[in-house]
């Protein structure tokens, strides 16, 4: 169950997107007079507050290139838990198209809700450097701001991931001795409310293509035998390969249903036919004269001009339909009275008598 390697860089992606949200902060310091002599982009780095605090604490080293200043901002992943509030079925699945070009159906089961939670340190050396990054924060988050992460790229599933702000707390390490550095801490507690996704079938096996019922006049399921079958599959409601069978012999309204072609020896009744953008079902076939419903499945009635290319709706369209196009459903109903049923396991009919055996 668990040897199936996939890694969709979920996580990643959230830790990632949560840190873009603060990487632009600038404070500005301003003279006794209201005028701005310095503009500062506040740093932001993953890490733990303690690794931080630590390396303030450092004697200077002149091997090193670059200090650790104040401000500046700090942020890790401090919990990852489930979130039973926003649990699915566990069997439920949907259909998603792949981003590779093909354009392919896969069947991918519902996603597992996370919560990640987030700690994000604002360190500064004066309350006034604090309070303006603060003010640059809090008015985006009611309490909750989203963002998009594009969670599993292979299908392009992206969802909006809701950042909630937990709680604010401060803490001023300042004492009265001159060789001890002031930092004050602002710690903001965020929520990302996340989902992890299972491995991506590699296939579009698995998605539903035809559906069949049967029906029984008994309650009995161990003796009953089928009555009445009903099949649906999907059918295409334009044409995909441009086949081309025949051309209009004449024009023709948006209200006509009668008319005549250059050649319907391809044709045949009781099938469908597309013109432009319209798909008309044949009803009954007369030499070169069709006699057909307008507008079959909601498609738009239209004028059609001599010339316009008639074109088969057959089931080579029915397997070119691609995720995402409108479609409608092909229905058969058969009555039966043979004593057989529907064997799921085989695919086949069989006697009663061989099922309970």
């Amino acid at each position: 169950m668990l040897g199936t390697y996939y890694y969709h860089e979920i996580i990643r992606k959230t830790i990632i997107s949560f840190g873009t949200l603060f990487n632009t902060i600038d404070i500005k310091h301003k003279d006794q007079t209201g005028k701005n002599y310095s503009t500062m982009r506040i740093p932001i780095a993953y890490g733990p507050t303690e690794k931080f605090l630590a390396r303030l604490e450092q004697k200077p080293d002149p091997r090193k290139r670059v200090a650790i200043t104040l401000p500046r901002i700090a942020f890790e992943l401090s919990s990852i838990t489930y979130d039973n509030a926003r649990k699915v079925s566990t069997m439920q699945t949907f259909k998603a198209v792949t981003t590779d070009g093909s354009k392919s159906a896969r069947k991918v089961f519902m996603p597992v809700p996370y919560n990640l939670g987030f700690r994000l340190s604002i360190m500064s050396q004066y309350n006034e450097d604090a309070l303006q990054i603060l003010e640059q924060i809090l008015p985006y988050f009611q309490p909750s701001f989203n963002i998009t992460v594009d969670l599993v790229a292979a299908i392009g599933e992206k969802r909006d991931i809701p950042m909630v702000l937990d709680n604010i707390s401060f803490d001023d390490n300042y004492t009265s001795g001159y060789d001890e550095k002031r930092v004050i801490i602002h710690t903001l507690d965020f929520t990302a409310k996340t989902y992890l996704f299972g491995p991506v079938a590699d296939s579009s096996e698995g998605l539903i293509k035809r559906v069949q019922v049967d029906y029984s006049t008994n309650t009995n399921t161990r003796e009953t035998t089928r009555s009445l079958r009903y099949v649906a599959t999907p059918r295409a409601l334009k044409d995909y390969n441009d086949d081309n069978i025949t051309t209009l012999a004449e024009d023709i309204t948006d209200t006509r249903t009668k008319f005549t072609v250059a050649n319907a020896s391809s044709l045949v009744e009781q099938s469908y036919i597309a013109i432009g953008g319209e798909l008309m079902y044949i009803r009954e076939i007369s030499n070169e004269t069709l006699t057909v419903n307008r507008g079959v499945d909601g498609t738009r009635t239209d004028s059609h001009l001599l010339g316009a290319s008639v074109d088969v709706v057959n089931n080579d369209d029915n397997a070119l339909v691609e995720v995402g196009d409108d479609f409608g459903f092909s229905e058969e109903r058969f009555d039966f009275a043979d004593g057989r049923t529907f064997s799921p396991s085989k695919g086949i009919d069989l006697w009663m008598n061989s099922l309970i055996k």
